[in-house]
This record gives C-alpha cells, structure tokens and sequence, in this order.
C-alpha cells in the first residue's frame, strides 16, 4: 500500500474521535446489505457542527461520502469529512468518492485507515492532498478494522471470513448416539441462528449433516439482507438427488464442493441438470482442502460464510486454523452416550496449552440456553498489523 503515516493519537481531539465513533455506528448499519463492499461511514463537520452524514447502504448504492455530500449542499465546503475508510479512487460501480470530495470543496479528511484494496490502497488519500485537502488517517484504525474484518480477511487473506455454529449440551453434544439432534435449542436461539443466514454470502454444511437431517439452510421469519447459497462439502459426491438442497436448487442457490476426482463422476452431470453447481477442488487423503475451498469462494468476492457442521467439518476448518468466529448455544440437558458426536471433531491438539483460546468472548441468554460467542483474533491481528496499526479491539 502506498501508505499516508497515521499519526500518534495524541494529535487527534476528543471531538474528532466523537465525530469518527458516530461514523463506526453509521457504518455497522450496513452490515450483510453491502458486502462484497466494506462497510463504511461518514460524517462532514463545519464550525464544530454535523453538517451531512451517510453510509453505504446497499452493494452498487451510494457511498457514504457521498450520501454525506448530499446532505450537507453547499455547506460542505471547507468541511472536516471524518470517513471510515479511505475514500475510493476508481470507477467501480459509483464513481470515485475521493473526486466528489475534492469537487465539494471540503477542506479536511480523516480516514480511520487506507483502504487496502489494490484498486484504491492509497491511492485516493494521496488525489485528496494532491488537490491541497488536508489529509490524516488512523483516527479509530484498530476499531475500524474490527468493524470489517469480514473484508479485510478477503482482500489481504484470501478467504472469507468464517463463522461456526453450532447447538450442544452440557455435556458437548450435538446429537444423541442415534444421530438425533432436533431439537437440542429452544426456538430463541433458532430464530437467531435465521438472522445470522440472512446476513452471510453461504451457509456451509457436511455431507454428514445432509444425508442426517435433510437441511432446508434458509433464513425464515425474519429480514433477508442477503440470500445466502447453500454449499456442502462432499469429497465423494454422496449428495442424493432428491435431497431438499438439490430439490430447491433453482430457488436458492446449492453449490457442492467436491475432491478433483469426484468432480469427473457422471453423477455431476446429474446434479447440473437440477441447478446443482459443482466445484472440484484440491483433496489429502479423499477429503476437500478446507483452505483450497475457501480461496475458491473468495475469488467470487464471498466475504462471511457460516459454517453450521456437522463435528467432522467444524473440526476440519478449525484444524486449518480458519475459523474467526463461533457461536455456540449450549442447552441445559444432558445427552451422554460414548458414542454420541461432539461439537468439534477432526485431529485436535495434542495438549491442552495448544488449544484455540478466543480472544474475546461474549455470552448472553436465548430462553433457556446459554449463547457463547468466541472470536479468535489472530487473523484480525494479522490484517490490522498490515494497515500500520499494534492494537487489536475486540471484534463487536
């Protein structure tokens, strides 16, 4: 990145910090509506007084600087524009933010962080002082990386941003020893499950959990920002023909991730003709790369997926060490049986000092369970690290 230094915090005001904060919120407003875009808002300030405001709202919308822009008129000339992230440089959808804020005449910009998409990556804070606006950027970086990990994670990655859940006991069961799993949560917790469905790009399941359960994976009685596709991992292309996700494929999309060599079976044909795609990816030992996978759907700009099971696949992306987030729902029964299936399963650790610790963690009540949400920051250190900064802020 052609990197603008952000300077100490120090040499940023309580006020300009209030200013960047109500961006952040307005930003959050944004979330499953805009995406493969980042989330970002803005806020345009004269003589110490919010003069416009906006954020991007829907993918191929308005920017916010530019909803901001139509608000303040006229008066935003000479204006302070305090921006999530660094206005765009190029003609994407919209035109260039950065050219809408030199044509206002505003006369300073404060950018959260650079925008490291190779497109802009520097490139539009550098037109803005180029055209004499005074430019600082690293006001709230840290919590605006947070903000979009989800997208940081695809452009600096390569992948998207992986979220888990799953429904236990408590004694760490997703099933009783007969498979049956329906229903360990209460409906609270599954109407939440639906909310985080009509915000991702996927919801990711095991061959496991379709020939079990027959999922239908949709998000129902509830907004739908987005329809998320359904994809099944499916080393050997097990999937039946008439199974719920190949029935409705036509209606919402089904991709099956499948070994290279089980992408050349005639059954592919099959599941073609009824709307089914197939993705053939790289194997190890007759089971799909979970990182090939991901840089697959990445390479489509998918940027959350919300991997839902069974054991075998939650345990595989954690073995990759590719999971950013996990919500688990832990009921007040116990299941027991020796053979009934655990939440996580795959290799494992070998010892308990090198198990994945959550850098954060959050718990809330759903009815009668208890709802844990783990977020594990080491990719989010990675990419903040990347723009320049040390700190790493839970992610909300």
């Amino acid at each position: 990145m052609n990197r603008t230094s952000a300077p100490p915090s120090a040499d940023f005001s309580a006020q300009d910090r209030e200013y960047m904060t109500r961006a952040l919120r307005l930003a959050r407003r944004g979330r499953g509506s805009v995406e493969p875009n980042p989330m970002v808002g803005c806020v345009l300030v004269r003589n110490r007084r919010i003069v416009g405001e906006g954020y991007h709202r829907r993918f191929g919308g308005p920017h916010a600087e530019i909803e901001a822009l139509r608000q303040a008129a006229a008066q935003a000339r000479g204006a302070t524009a305090y921006v999530t992230l660094e206005p765009c440089s190029h003609f994407g959808k919209t035109p260039p933010c950065s050219d809408a804020l030199i044509e206002a005449g505003v006369g300073r910009v404060i950018a959260a962080h650079e925008d490291p998409f190779p497109a802009v990556s520097g490139r539009g804070l550098a037109a803005l002082q180029q055209a004499g606006i005074a430019v600082q950027c690293g006001l709230c970086g840290p919590e605006a990386a947070a903000l979009n990990a989800p997208f940081l994670t695809r452009v600096l990655q390569g992948r998207p941003y992986v979220i888990l859940k799953w429904a236990q006991s408590l004694d760490g069961k997703i099933a009783t020893r007969t498979g049956h799993s329906q229903w360990i949560s209460g409906p609270p917790a599954r109407c939440y499950v639906h909310r985080l469905r009509a915000r991702v790009d996927a919801v990711v399941v095991g061959i496991g959990t379709v020939l079990r359960d027959d999922p239908q994976l949709t998000a129902r009685d509830v907004r739908v920002r987005r329809v998320a596709r359904r994809v099944v991992f499916d080393g050997r292309l097990r999937i039946p023909l008439n199974a719920e996700l190949v029935r409705t494929s036509r209606e919402t999309p089904t991709v099956v991730i499948t070994t290279a060599a089980s992408a050349k079976l005639a059954k592919r044909a099959r599941l073609e003709q009824r709307g089914v795609e197939v993705l053939g990816c790289r194997s190890r030992a007759g089971k799909v790369s979970v990182l090939a996978a991901l840089h697959r759907l990445a390479s489509r700009g998918w940027t959350n997926l919300l991997v839902e099971g069974g054991g075998q696949l939650i345990g595989a992306f954690f073995d990759a060490s590719v999971v950013d987030e996990a919500h688990v729902f832990t009921a007040p029964i116990i299941i027991g049986g020796q053979s009934a299936p655990s939440a996580c399963a795959g290799a494992g650790v070998e010892r308990v000092d090198r198990a994945r610790s959550a850098g954060a963690a959050e718990r809330r009540n759903l009815g009668a369970d208890q709802l844990t949400i783990l977020r594990f920051q080491e990719v989010l250190q990675q990419v903040t690290h990347a723009l320049g900064f040390t700190q790493t802020p839970a992610i909300h």
